[in-house]
């Protein structure tokens, strides 16, 4: 399953030298309370540590710059307690390179009615120090979170939380390696872009190798581990217990056989995600589709015909979402059900690669032809998605910019057999509507190709383009296409488009 480091955010409050020492002492165990009392998922591999209080300008240079050189230290969460002239901010936050949160907090939670005094006021002074702060990373024009609340509420632990699993996300993407075994598919626009550009942006590296690699890998599995993992799909999916009887075994031992290659490869080169395509797939006998499944379902991104784009989008919100109910997976816009009597839906799927992370029930291991690729009939899994609310995101590349789009849905069940189509699949209805959503799709360019996730939400995703400088168009419940229209046309206003490639 998906392996992360330990990694760790650090909290650090800030204040002045003006209070006296009495003053600082008490701030310093307020903000280790404060830290302590922050509650984050238990699945996450993350840990706040608090940090001593800074109160002068080298001591803020001193520490981002130690953040920035730390690399278990994956993002900073920001709090006056009292109020911290800004001007000792500007060359610590003009240097820092890692995402942080502005905890707009203070320590009680109520007012102290009868007791309160000037010393208490001069403590608990983050209702403007708060603003000074946050005046100097506007000034600077700094990308950040804000999150406004006490310090024990479950809201902004839930907020911080976002956050912390949005900077996770980003941390693994920087350095991540993907394996692109053959190109794109032929003529195809959308899942070409500037690997150049990515890596910049988002610090993730494609790296290109020819299929013969991957066929030697697949070659060498040795045939005791061919037969052991042919052996455990039957234990682990609903299929035909004679299977192994039947001349159709040899192709289950196949995609054992390329699973194994493919694991091979990915974890000799330490990568993260990969791509492949149906037009690439000299020296293998079938399309991986299981394999691919089976990687995605252990935490690989994954794109097809090349698709590294949606690979990496795939593998971070998979890192969003570690630990939460309801799966990720590439997906792809396939057809739609323009309904009379309810609403349009859309049918995504794929040829074979849909995770099995997003299935409803245990998923059954088939075997059929396939139109496409001119190989031997693949092996893969077969379901249906989960019902409940689901997010489907695209990230593109414009030529000066990448763009990123997502649209909430709801996935259903249609209620009927599918005989004739044996792949995993999710039927969804588009917020707000199929009409609307399509549209708004459409004009901002959005890929066929998806992120899809029953569990990554819009909030995660809007702390992902924060944090990256990346456009973000949403498609919700509330969109209006005028609406959205005007929002596009101010974004390419603002990002500087020139309608030019």
């Amino acid at each position: 399953m998906l392996s992360l480091k330990h990694r760790e955010i650090w909290f650090v409050t800030g204040s002045q030298h003006l209070y006296g020492p009495e003053t600082l002492v008490q701030v310093a165990e307020n903000a280790k309370q404060a830290a302590a009392g922050l509650v984050l998922d238990a699945a996450l591999p993350l840990e706040i540590v608090c940090r001593p209080v800074v109160t002068t300008a080298s001591a803020v240079t001193a520490l981002c710059r130690e953040a920035d050189a730390e690399p278990a230290c994956i993002g900073l969460i920001f709090w006056m307690h009292t109020f911290s002239p800004a001007k000792m901010w500007i060359a610590g936050l003009s240097s820092l390179t890692k995402p942080f949160l502005h905890l707009h907090t203070q320590f009680n939670r109520e007012i102290p009615w009868s007791e309160i005094d000037m010393d208490f006021m001069n403590l608990n002074q983050a209702a403007h120090g708060d603003r000074e702060f946050g005046f100097m990373c506007a000034r600077l024009g700094l990308r950040r979170k804000v999150v406004v609340g006490h310090w024990k509420s479950a809201r902004v632990h839930e907020k911080v939380n976002i956050w912390a699993r949005t900077a996770l996300a980003l941390d693994d993407l920087r350095g991540a390696r993907l394996a692109r075994f053959g190109d794109n598919m032929r003529d195809v626009a959308v899942t070409e872009g500037d690997k150049v550009a990515a890596q910049i942006t988002f610090g993730c590296e494609v790296h290109g190798y020819g299929l013969g690699d991957l066929a030697e890998h697949v070659a060498a599995a040795p045939e005791d581990g061919v037969d052991d993992l042919a052996a455990a799909y039957l234990e682990e999916y609903r299929a035909d217990p004679g299977l192994r009887k039947t001349e159709k075994w040899s192709l289950v031992r196949e995609a054992a056989r390329i699973e194994l290659g493919m694991r091979s490869f990915l974890d000799e080169g330490g990568f993260s995600a990969f791509t492949t395509t149906f037009e690439d797939l000299h020296g293998l006998s079938q399309l991986p589709g299981l394999a691919c499944q089976r990687l995605m379902n252990d935490g690989f991104g994954f794109g097809a015909e090349g698709d590294w784009k949606t690979a990496f989008l795939v593998r971070a919100m998979k890192v969003m979402a570690l630990g939460m109910e309801g799966g990720t997976s590439f997906m792809e816009d396939y057809t739609y059900h323009f309904c009379e009597d309810g609403p349009d839906l859309v049918l995504g799927a794929h040829m074979l690669e849909v995770c099995p992370s997003i299935a409803a029930e245990r998923p059954a291991l088939r075997i059929h032809p396939l139109g496409i690729g001119g190989k031997a009939d693949p092996v893969r899994l077969v379901f249906a998605a989960g019902e409940g609310p689901a997010l489907n995101a695209s990230l593109i590349d414009l030529g000066d910019r990448f763009r990123l789009l997502a649209n909430t849905v709801r996935v259903t069940a249609s209620g009927r057999d599918l005989p004739r189509l044996p792949v995993a699949h999710a039927l969804w209805e588009p917020m707000p509507d199929l009409e609307t959503s399509a549209a708004a799709w459409i004009h901002g360019g959005g890929a066929h190709h998806t992120g899809f996730s029953r569990a990554a939400t819009m909030d995660h995703l809007r702390d992902f383009a924060m944090m990256t400088g990346v456009e973000l168009l949403e498609i919700d419940r509330s969109t209006e296409l005028g609406a959205f229209l005007r929002e596009l046309r101010a974004g390419e206003a603002y990002y500087g488009r020139t309608g030019k490639a």
